[in-house]
C-alpha cells in the first residue's frame, strides 16, 4: 500500500524521515532569508517542495505535521480547510496532550483524521527506524501509514488523543532532567578539579535497576530522611556556589527533599502506595 504523503515543516524532523516523491511545505521558503537554505534541504532530499501549502495538500492522504512546538496548533487551524475528507494528520510534534487535543477538534472539526505520534528518540542518526508511539481514534489506521511509509517501529499507545504525548512529555521529566543534573554536576566537579574522582565514585555506587524499582527506592529515601537530605543538600548548593556554577537544579532537589521530608510519612511497601501517599495539595498545581 502506497499514500501521498505530505510534510507540513521542514525542519531536521521532516530531513531526516523524507524520501523522494513526497511532498512537502514549510513557511520558511516565504522569508527570503531562510528561502534559498529551504529550496537546497527540498532538492537535497528529493521531495517536492511546493510554493503554498494548499498545493502541498492538495492531495495528500497522509499529513506529517513537523512544525516547531509553538506552531503545532496554529498549523492544525490554518491547515485543516485545505485537507480532502478523511486525510490523516500526524501530529508529530512535541506538546502537551491538551495541545494535541486542541489540534485534534481543529483537524477532526474540517473532515480530516487526527493521530497523536510521539517520537521517542532523537531522529538522528535513526531517521525512520526511529521510536513512534501513536494514539487517538485512528491510531490503526495512522500506524498502517507510517508503516506503509517506511517507519520501522510503530506502536499503538492507546484509542484516545494525548496518551502517546504524555507517555513522551511525562518521561521527559526524567530524560531531560537528568541531563540538566549531570551537566551541573560535572560543571561542579571540574571547577573543583575532581572531576574524575567524582565520575569514578558514580560508576562505583550506581546500581543497575528497573525504573520502577529505583522510583520506589527514592522515594523510600526520601520519605524516611527527606528533611535530613535537604539539609545537606543546601550544603551541596552552597558549595556549587563557592565554585561559581549556580545550583538551579540543586536549588529543586532541595525543595522537594524537604516537601517530602516534611510530611513525615513511614515508607510504606511498593511504588504504588508511596505514590498514593503523596497524594496532598503540595504535591499538585494549583490553579
Amino acid at each position: 500500500m502506497t499514500f501521498n504523503a505530505t510534510f507540513i515543516g521542514f525542519g531536521e524532523a521532516g530531513r531526516a524521515f523524507a524520501w523522494p516523491g513526497a511532498r512537502a511545505f514549510d513557511r520558511k521558503t516565504d522569508m527570503l532569508a531562510e528561502r534559498g537554505a529551504m529550496l537546497a534541504a527540498y532538492a537535497d532530499t528529493g521531495v517536492h517542495g511546493e510554493e503554498d501549502a494548499a498545493t502541498a495538500l492538495s492531495e495528500a492522504e497522509v499529513v506529517l505535521c513537523l512544525v516547531t512546538a509553538d506552531q503545532a496548533v496554529v498549523a492544525a487551524g490554518a491547515y485543516a480547510p485545505m485537507l480532502r475528507p478523511g486525510t490523516l494528520w500526524l501530529d508529530m510534534n512535541s506538546v502537551a496532550p491538551a495541545s494535541k487535543a486542541e489540534a485534534a477538534t481543529v483537524i477532526e472539526a474540517a473532515g480530516g483524521r487526527y493521530a497523536d505520534v510521539a517520537v521517542m528518540a532523537p531522529v538522528l542518526p535513526q531517521r525512520r527506524n526511529v521510536p513512534l508511539l501513536v494514539s487517538g481514534p485512528h491510531a490503526a489506521d495512522a500506524a498502517e501509514a507510517l508503516q506503509a511509509l517506511g517507519f520501522a517501529h510503530v506502536s499503538i499507545a492507546g484509542d484516545a488523543i494525548g496518551q502517546a504525548s504524555a507517555i513522551k512529555m511525562i518521561r521527559s521529566v526524567m530524560v531531560k532532567g537528568l541531563e540538566a543534573l549531570s551537566v551541573e554536576c560535572a560543571l561542579a566537579a571540574a571547577q573543583a578539579g575532581v572531576l574524575d574522582a567524582v565520575t569514578a565514585s558514580l560508576d562505583a555506587s550506581w546500581k543497575p535497576q528497573g525504573w520502577a524499582e529505583r522510583f520506589d527506592y527514592n522515594l523510600d529515601r526520601m520519605m524516611a530522611h527527606g528533611l535530613r537530605r535537604a539539609a545537606e543538600m543546601e550544603e551541596v548548593a552552597a558549595t556549587l556556589a563557592d565554585l561559581g556554577v549556580d545550583p538551579v537544579m540543586t536549588r529543586g532537589t532541595i525543595q522537594r527533599q524537604r516537601d517530602i521530608g516534611t510530611l513525615r510519612i513511614s515508607p510504606p511497601d511498593g511504588l504504588t502506595a508511596k505514590l498514593a501517599a503523596l497524594e496532598t495539595p503540595q504535591f499538585k498545581r494549583t490553579a
